[in-house]
């Protein structure tokens, strides 16, 4: 990998985490039309750590008062919104930890292909239109149940399927069940801390326990570029949606499926 692979693609990683526009749609990218080799497990742990101090950096007083609340809550009943919304974003994480465990290895051989990553980068896309164009907008992330958090947790645990984006995914789950789009991204970005957190443990562990080499100006690179482009795609993202809406991503997934398409069957 040189350094303009190293940048390009820990920017793509920043970029895309958090926006519902699927990271995996947009990885797959340099390595089908540029020839660009897979990074490799080791800065894929550089990226993901970068991506996850960035959400828990920008969201730092949420995540002191969430932790806080939960252990609190744990010890001496606590029944705070916060303490409450903690507990959500638990129950959100369990279906993905569930299906990542026992489909990992069918999605690694049968799915990650090009022609499945744009079918989904189209079919979730037209489905964030639709559920946006006729969402209510009346709740916020406070007012997240068990059920609703349970639902909007499988909706991250179907993101395991490349193409399909795990903010993209969650964000539909939850404007469909009424929340507000900034309530939504803000559920969306909150729950994807511990995810995040056990993939970048998951793929940690590979290193460890096996033989790769390890470049550490590359992983700088990684960790480093990916941590400011998140941090400022999570910001400018926040503002945007109060504005204009989901539309742009939407018409941003709808060109880059067609991308994909015509790609795959260009042969």
């Amino acid at each position: 990998m040189s350094y303009t692979e190293s940048f390009w693609l820990a920017l793509i990683q920043g970029l895309t985490e958090f926006l519902p526009i699927s990271s995996s749609a947009h990885l797959i990218l340099p390595s089908a039309l540029l020839g660009w080799a897979d990074q490799g497990l080791v800065f894929d742990v550089a990226v993901h750590l970068g991506t996850l101090a960035a959400v828990v950096i920008y969201f730092r007083h949420e995540v002191r008062q969430l932790l806080s609340a939960f252990f609190r809550s744990v010890l001496q009943k606590d029944r705070s919104k916060e303490a409450k919304l903690a507990w959500m974003i638990l129950i959100a994480t369990i279906p993905a930890c569930f299906f990542g465990f026992f489909m990992k290895d069918f999605v690694e051989v049968y799915l990650r292909s090009t022609l499945v990553i744009a079918t989904t980068t189209l079919v979730f896309g037209g489905l964030l239109w639709i559920v946006d164009k006729y969402a209510t907008l009346k709740d916020d992330e406070y007012q997240m149940t068990w059920k609703k958090s349970l639902f909007v947790g499988l909706a991250q645990a179907l993101a395991i399927i490349p193409g399909t984006s795990r903010s993209g995914a969650t964000i539909t789950a939850a404007l469909y069940l009424g929340f507000s789009r900034e309530a939504a991204a803000r559920f969306s970005f909150l729950m994807s801390i511990p995810i995040i957190s056990l993939a970048a443990g998951y793929l940690g562990w590979g290193v460890i326990t096996g033989n790769h080499e390890i470049h550490f100006e590359f992983l700088m690179t990684g960790l480093l570029v990916s941590f400011v482009s998140a941090y400022f795609c999570i910001h400018f993202f926040l503002k945007l949606i109060s504005r204009m809406g989901m539309t742009p991503f939407v018409i941003y997934r709808l060109l880059l499926g067609c991308l994909l398409m015509a790609h795959v069957y260009s042969g």
